[in-house]
């Protein structure tokens, strides 16, 4: 009875104490953090693009990239092993793509003069006499009043420096073994072109134009941005220093990476994907030709070097999947 009548101990909140944090609110308060991963990072992104202007340099973005990866892994609760797949797979190709970046101006260091006549003349075989850079721009441009068309090649131009970055990170979240084959390819074809700039510095129409062996030409694109009034984020390696080169058009890896992108996903593609993997290189080389960008001969050369590569390693991949299949035949 007197066990019945005892009152009961007073309450955490009565007594003036604050109730444990269960693991429940724990989580609770974890997935409100993780709700506002992709505004902070949007936010910050904003305030880039509104201060230093759009991102066009390798480097610029691909720390943005990365960014977008890591605000991924935060707000789908993976956290810290989320972080370090992150780091683990993305900071070597970072690294080589620095690499590449620093290393392509010395292109433009080489103790040979730059060729621009063989390009000259193979253009103007191919246009009977004159070249097509010159045909399309005396047809289509007008200077400093630029057309729909001027904006689209624009965009096409200016995708080169985020399709295959944004390709390669789709790929790292649903298929390892596509995203190692697709860096693969890249990495070599990069490589392949910074040896080729090395061996074989090449003017592109417009430096030709400049030096006079060409009726004076624009720079479509970069004069499209500035009509546009579009800030251009500086390259974190670039600037202020002497490794932009202006004679690595040879070959044009502008043309190279579509085609690439055709060669490696045509076998997989359903037809819409195939009329847009199709549509992605011709697009590019239009845009490169009439922008003065690039000769014909350097389009070609692109997509010869990405045929290579892609069909190349391709090769070598089945070759080692069969060699490794008999040798586990013969181990059975």
């Amino acid at each position: 009875m007197t066990k019945l009548l005892s009152p009961a101990p007073p309450s955490p909140v009565r007594a003036g104490r604050l109730r444990p944090v269960s693991d429940r609110d724990r989580r609770t308060g974890l997935s409100r953090l993780r709700l506002l991963a992709w505004p902070a990072y949007l936010t910050a992104f904003v305030w880039f693009v509104a201060t230093q202007g759009m991102a066009f340099a390798n480097d610029v973005v691909f720390l943005w990239l990365i960014g977008a990866l890591l605000t991924a892994a935060v707000h789908s609760g993976h956290g810290g092993r989320g972080f370090l797949l992150v780091l683990r797979d993305w900071i070597p190709v970072m690294a080589v793509v620095w690499v590449y970046s620093l290393l392509r101006g010395y292109g433009a260091q080489t103790p040979w003069a730059p060729h621009w006549l063989p390009q000259l003349r193979a253009d103007e075989l191919l246009g009977s006499g004159e070249t097509w850079t010159v045909r399309l721009q005396q047809a289509l441009y007008t200077p400093g009043s630029p057309h729909w068309y001027d904006y689209a090649a624009t965009a096409v131009y200016l995708s080169h420096f985020l399709v295959v970055f944004v390709l390669l990170a789709v790929l790292w979240r649903r298929s390892h073994r596509r995203f190692r084959q697709l860096l693969a390819c890249y990495f070599t074809l990069t490589f392949a072109g910074f040896a080729t700039y090395l061996l074989y510095p090449a003017d592109p129409p417009w430096l030709v134009a400049q030096q006079g062996n060409l009726p004076p030409l624009h720079r479509v694109v970069w004069e499209t941005i500035s009509a546009m009034g579009l800030p251009q984020a500086d390259s974190l390696l670039e600037n202020g220093s002497q490794f932009a080169n202006d004679v690595a058009a040879m070959p044009s890896l502008h043309s190279a990476y579509p085609a690439m992108l055709l060669f490696l996903f045509w076998p997989a593609a359903g037809r819409t994907l195939r009329a847009l993997l199709v549509a992605y290189p011709l697009a590019m080389a239009f845009t490169l030709v009439y922008g003065a960008e690039h000769f014909i001969v350097d389009v070609l050369v692109g997509w010869t070097y990405a045929a290579v590569v892609v069909f190349g390693l391709r090769l070598l991949r089945n070759r080692r999947t069969a060699r490794a299949a008999a040798e586990a035949d013969l181990a059975g």
